[in-house]
């Protein structure tokens, strides 16, 4: 079925996926003419013709520090990265940083001036009107903090999403800032985004988003679906399209799914993942998979060889072998390849086109954000007694 649906077939990489894996499900696709690939959240507007330094936190972590100005767009840090929240918090107590937020009105445990709730108030920003414009364009290492809830807008489209990135790129590039600091960070909430944008796990070749890729499964023009652990998407609108599950805990994808190919934890498969910053890092297994479950980049390659278009890697070296060749800077370990200011200073420079637009984290429940907390017993009561807490406040 796989085999005869040719570029009719689409994958979707979920939010724990490993690199490994999502290499060998993007060249199994290609291996039979499909370029439907995605690791973004729906309508996300991070472009795959963007630079990576549009996509990473490119101040690092660790550069938090050295921030004199700090503005939060979309974002709860608190629920999204909750130890880089206490990075800004540290800095606001040694340094008394000013900090701005644009989006939700939410405790991050430090003070902060409430500009507005979405994008007008960002366009207005950028404009230079506001105390706070003023405060960015005199810093000298200003800090532009995007979250994943401004440039993904499964209701409204990708626009939204460029033209907040270019927004927010012109606001880090400001008259005063310091030579070679580079202020622009995007903060993503999952572990396989990074590493999924930096393999190009998007899409291709003629190939569409994630949104669209569902969309079409709907009517019925998309035969065949793989879910590779996204487990956080609309799986009812996805018609009569052949979905395969490859993953390793039952939720909201697998319920869906026509084959489930059981797949392995984080903790029982060796994996790369890329993080926020774009610092390169390696999980060693723990514990082998339950059952029949394998390390998911073998099930893909069964899966080829079966459909007669076999992936040239037999073993967990040889693919890591084929990824390093062709993406060297992920051999580098604990490494950062740092993001180009020139980069940023040319996205500033794009024409806007939206005018409003509404912002919010995409994490919701801070206890429940994944397959594998979602699963878990005790997340689940720690995330009801965080819910009562909430509404007695109220």
């Amino acid at each position: 079925r796989i085999k005869k649906a040719g570029n009719k077939v689409g994958a979707i990489a979920g939010d724990l996926a490993a690199v490994e894996e999502m290499y060998a499900l993007k060249a199994l696709l290609a291996s039979i003419g499909s370029g439907m690939t995605d690791v973004r959240p729906a309508m996300s507007g991070i472009d795959p013709s963007m630079p990576r330094s549009a996509y990473i936190f490119n101040p690092t972590i660790a550069g938090i520090e050295e921030a004199d100005a700090i503005l939060i767009i979309g974002s709860n840090p608190r629920h999204e990265a909750a130890v880089l929240n206490a990075r800004i918090r540290k800095t606001w107590r040694a340094k008394n940083v000013p900090i701005a937020v644009i989006g939700e009105q939410v405790d991050l445990t430090y003070d902060y001036d409430y500009l507005g709730s979405g994008f007008e108030t960002l366009a207005d920003l950028a404009a230079g009107n506001g105390a706070f414009a003023n405060i960015l364009a005199n810093a000298k290492n200003p800090l532009i903090i995007v979250g994943e809830g401004a440039v993904s807008h499964a209701s409204l489209g990708k626009q939204v999403g460029r033209d907040t990135i270019a927004l927010a790129a012109k606001l880090a590039s400001g008259p005063n800032v310091a030579e070679g600091w580079n202020g622009f960070a995007l903060l993503h909430s999952a572990a396989s985004r990074v590493g999924g944008l930096d393999i190009g796990f998007v899409p291709h070749d003629g190939g569409v988003c994630s949104a669209d890729q569902i969309a079409l499964a709907g009517k019925g023009e998309l035969d065949v679906l793989f879910l590779l652990g996204a487990d956080e998407y609309d799986t009812s609108a996805m018609g009569k399209a052949f979905v395969v599950y490859i993953g390793s805990h039952g939720d909201k994808g697998a319920t869906r799914a026509d084959v489930i190919l059981p797949g392995a934890a984080y903790t029982e498969k060796s994996g790369t993942y890329v993080n926020t910053e774009g610092r390169v890092q390696v999980t060693n297994r723990s514990v082998f998979p339950p059952g029949e479950a394998k390390e998911d980049w073998a099930i893909i390659r069964a899966l080829s060889g079966a459909i007669g278009q076999p992936l040239p890697y037999n073993s967990l070296a040889q693919l890591r072998a084929a990824i390093y060749a062709e993406f060297p800077h992920l051999a580098r370990i604990d490494e950062i390849a740092p993001g180009s200011v020139a980069d940023i200073a040319k996205l500033g420079k794009a024409a806007i086109k939206t005018k409003s637009a509404p912002y919010a984290s995409l994490v919701r429940d801070f206890y429940l954000s994944n397959p594998i907390a979602r699963a878990s017993a005790t997340m689940g009561e720690c995330a009801a007694m965080a819910a009562g807490l909430k509404q007695a406040a109220e």
